[in-house]
């Protein structure tokens, strides 16, 4: 993609510029949006830690009630995450989805406001049920709670690849600062944690819940605010054509070819000699799930011109879908790992609640305990960056020091030891409680989990981003990088079906007929082996993963990239920190001058190289239909 001459009318953002000409894109644009992560961030994931207690206290939950809404809200919003991804991939580009939901995010947030600060709008208490919410009222939780999760799972569905899509990955230096980007985009969304974990939930639990909605609708509005001030520095894709529209079409169309013989050789299967500049490059055939080249089977006495795109694809549309298969299992590969995820934002909130929350004459809110692992997030991702990255690079000669997959595995692991650590801690505060319940242990020792798990988050969710994004068709990426926030809500679905399962089976087998996690006394459950369980599970899932990884195939494209960027460790760190000026010509790829297109031929297929590529440019759209 090509960069373009800002047009931007704002003479003090005009500063930020890196270069005289103000070119779009890169670092300058994506800090906006490191802007909006951070305070957008501030609001939610501090929200997200104090509504277990909301629902308890104020909302007459007990225990399992309210973990499972807990579990089921976060669920269903990384869930919609796909909804925002296929909106921007297909209508509306992915800086107007990521507006328009983030609008929604915000009213829903100001409605969660009004019914925390109204008591009349809150359930009358029903006796320890799950939940007691009915008539009006319950409308009205449920309603804002429906639209958080769309606004919320909207915006994440289409912001990282948007973020993304600033840097220029067809340039060396391009492709090894996306990389960065990402680990940047993880210290933003710490950061604002970090100040929301802190502030946010104290005010929040000593102040009234109310504050703690309040003051996230302030800090969304203004991230939304300033993410929209970024507009004159972004680079926008057009949307393209529907991904699940063109994946059900490779499908249908195999379907429908299934009694037509492959063709001996290859380069018979149907394959577009027009240019599709808007559709990304096209693809090398693979070896893997040949029953889908079927689907580009032309045959006899046919021509592909005559034929409907639903009865024969390109090469290209079948490895896009082939690609998309092999994802899948490194995505449920992940499934547990968030499983485990929300017992920090569940259960150990409970722990907490009955431990020692003094900090000298501070009373700490048990809620803020997550800052422990934001605070070595925050320390460890410049460290991982600016330290590991080049260290690492110079024994795997890989520009990200390790793979995408790789990053993964550390943090599957990392996420079992800490349940297994989780279990230890429960029996200790369990025993204490018992034998001395005046004097519990503090809350500090929870800081052993939730640090362990931090730093395997820190590894897993970058390494899960750019890995989707970075595989995926240029057309698939929001959906693609949607991946990843799938797999998160599978695991809070998971987590809710768990403790039903644990529960019905344990109060059969159990000499009380009571289950694990029961009721309001948590010294009452068996905490403890439901985190072994799943530290157990975690361990079954890693080997799994470790399967998935090695079958792994990438792209060819990527492979040749790859090769490339690897060829010398000296010459690919010179990349990163020589300007462009400085690096030698046949590394450089020149920009044409504003106003010109140029034209490369590679055998019948036409490559063309717009400096406004990428850009939702109408005119431009038609010249590009018209040229193919």
């Amino acid at each position: 993609m090509g960069e373009e001459t800002s047009k931007t009318g704002y003479k003090l953002l005009r500063g930020l510029s890196f270069k005289p000409n103000g070119l779009k894109g890169g670092f300058k644009a994506s800090g906006f949006i490191f802007g909006l992560v951070a305070l957008e961030n501030m609001g939610f994931v501090s929200n997200v830690l104090i509504l277990f207690s909301y629902f308890m206290k104020d909302l007459s939950f007990n225990i399992p009630g309210a973990a499972n809404t807990v579990t089921n809200f976060m669920g269903s919003t990384f869930l919609l995450s796909i909804i925002g991804a296929f909106i921007s991939d297909t209508y509306i580009s992915r800086f107007h989805t990521c507006l328009i939901f983030g609008v929604i995010e915000v009213v829903a947030f100001a409605i969660m406001t009004i019914q925390a600060h109204a008591t009349s709008l809150h359930p009358k208490p029903c006796g320890g049920k799950a939940s007691c919410m009915e008539g009006g009222v319950g409308f009205m939780f449920y309603t804002s709670l429906a639209l958080l999760a769309l606004g919320s799972g909207g915006v994440r569905g289409a912001l990282a690849p948007f973020g993304a899509d600033q840097f220029d990955t067809m340039k060396p230096k391009g492709l090894t600062a996306q990389g960065s980007y990402f680990n940047w985009l993880l210290l933003s969304t710490t950061l604002g944690a970090t100040v929301g974990v802190t502030g946010f939930v104290y005010v929040s639990t000593n102040h009234g819940w109310w504050w703690g909605f309040l003051l996230a609708t302030i800090t969304s509005s203004l991230g939304y605010t300033l993410f929209l001030l970024g507009k004159p520095f972004y680079r926008i894709q057009a949307p393209k054509d529907s991904p699940l529209l063109r994946v059900t079409r490779v499908f249908v169309a195999s379907v429908n070819n299934r009694n037509l013989a492959l063709p001996e050789n290859s380069e018979e299967l149907h394959e577009s000699s027009k240019n599709e500049p808007l559709m990304g490059k096209k693809l090398s055939r693979t070896a893997q799930f040949t029953w889908l080249d079927k689907a580009a089977v032309v045959p006899k006495d046919s021509k592909p011109s005559e034929l409907a795109p639903w009865e024969i694809c390109t090469v290209t549309q079948v490895e896009e879908v082939k690609i998309l298969i092999r994802m899948l299992p490194i995505i449920l590969s992940t499934v547990v790992m968030n499983t485990c995820l929300a017992q920090l934002q569940t259960f150990s909130q409970a722990q907490g609640n009955f431990m020692n929350k003094k900090l000298g004459k501070l009373d700490f809110p048990a809620g803020s305990i997550p800052v422990i692992p934001l605070v070595f997030m925050s320390i460890l991702l410049p460290v991982y960056e600016f330290f590991f990255v080049p260290f690492a690079r110079k024994f795997t000669k890989h520009p990200q020091g390790i793979t995408q997959l790789q990053r993964v595995g550390v943090g599957l692991v990392l996420s079992a030891i800490s349940m297994g650590v989780a279990g230890i801690v429960e029996v200790k505060r369990r025993n204490q409680s018992r034998l001395h319940p005046l004097e519990p242990i503090s809350l500090f020792w929870l800081s052993f989990q939730y640090g362990i798990f931090g730093i395997a988050d820190m590894f897993t969710l970058v390494g899960l981003l750019e890995f989707f994004y970075k595989e995926a068709p240029v057309g698939m990426r929001s959906l693609a990088t949607s991946f990843t926030w799938i797999s998160v809500s599978l695991g809070y679905f998971l987590s809710s079906v768990l403790v039903d399962i644990v529960n019905s089976v344990t109060k059969r087998v159990s000499p009380s007929k009571k289950g694990w996690i029961n009721g309001l006394l948590l010294d009452n459950n068996n905490l403890n082996l439901f985190y072994w369980l799943l530290a157990v599970l975690s361990l079954i899932n890693f080997a799994v993963y470790l399967l998935s990884a090695i079958k792994y195939k990438y792209k060819k494209e990527d492979d040749e990239l790859l090769k490339t960027e690897m060829a010398s460790t000296t010459t690919s760190v010179a990349m990163v920190s020589a300007s462009e000026d400085e690096l030698p010509k046949s590394t450089i790829q020149e920009d044409p001058p504003v106003g010109e297109t140029t034209v490369e031929s590679n055998e019948d297929v036409k490559n063309v190289k717009a400096p406004n590529e990428g850009v939702n440019d109408g005119k431009e759209h038609e010249a590009l239909k018209a040229e193919s």
